[in-house]
């Protein structure tokens, strides 16, 4: 009998290839026009894997949808609620556990981003209106 746990891990892990390889085979949406610094956070997400469950362009997936994220009032298993703010991406971004959206069963990987990437990141995240 194989262990529930491991049931578990190999399915978050098909669930997250299958949306890795589904992301590579969409046609990518329009470019949209961003500042310099965004502009930079957005090639940070992409290289960094986050577009494999945000989206190529922040329309989300497997992960929430980052357009009009910031501003928006998200909602966490715990059933408390946040308005999304710079303070709460950086957050989310540095400590991917820390708090997790409902509706979403995978748990967004830890990464290696240092703080001037995730500010840029976020900067990305607020201009996607």
């Amino acid at each position: 009998m194989i262990p529930r746990s491991a049931v578990s891990g190999l399915f978050a892990a098909v669930v997250l290839a299958l949306s890795v390889a589904a992301a590579a085979c969409a046609p990518a949406a329009p470019d949209v026009a961003l500042s310099p610094v965004a502009d930079e956070g957005r090639d940070i997400a992409r290289g960094s894997g986050c577009a494999a469950c945000h989206g190529r362009n922040g329309e989300g997936g497997v992960g929430p949808s980052w357009k009009g994220l910031a501003g928006s009032t998200v909602t966490f298993t715990d059933s408390t609620s946040a308005v999304v703010d710079a303070e709460y991406l950086a957050a989310s971004i540095l400590e991917p556990s820390a708090k997790l959206r409902e509706g979403f069963a995978i748990t967004m990987p830890e990464n290696n981003l240092s703080e001037e990437e995730v500010a840029k990141i976020v900067a990305y995240i607020e201009e996607l209106r």
